[in-house]
């Protein structure tokens, strides 16, 4: 088995956008569900979004609504993350968590597999 692997954070300016991606064996990622969450310091981890790989459903936290965008792709078997209209409040470290348990996405505690998180920075 493998760890989930975050990619594509960085230092951003306010308004600006950022694509995450989250990689694993692609026979892996296929059988479960993918979230994202994120977690700046001092601050509770919060869910941000996830998608149900085989039935291609997103789903969104409160934090995740409106400017992000969550997505599957089949041909590198990633799992996409659109941060879109950044703010500075949005800096934090973004992880990717698979589960395999499809009844509450979001639910940190169903999530088996985390990656080591992305940071992402917004400045002002």
């Amino acid at each position: 088995q493998v760890l989930p692997v975050e990619s594509g954070g960085g230092l951003v300016q306010a308004g600006g956008s950022l694509r995450l991606s989250c990689s694993a064996s692609g026979r892996t990622i296929t059988a479960y569900t993918i979230g994202w969450f994120r977690q700046a310091p001092g601050k509770e981890r919060e869910f941000v979004a996830a998608i149900r790989w085989n039935a291609d459903s997103p789903y969104y936290g409160e934090v995740g609504k409106g400017r992000f965008t969550i997505s599957r792709d089949t041909i590198r078997n990633t799992v996409n993350l659109q941060l879109n209209s950044l703010k500075p409040e949005d800096t934090a470290v973004y992880y990717c968590a698979l589960s395999s348990d499809a009844s509450y996405v979001n639910r940190a505690s169903l999530y088996v597999y985390w990656g080591q998180g992305t940071q992402v920075t917004v400045s002002s």
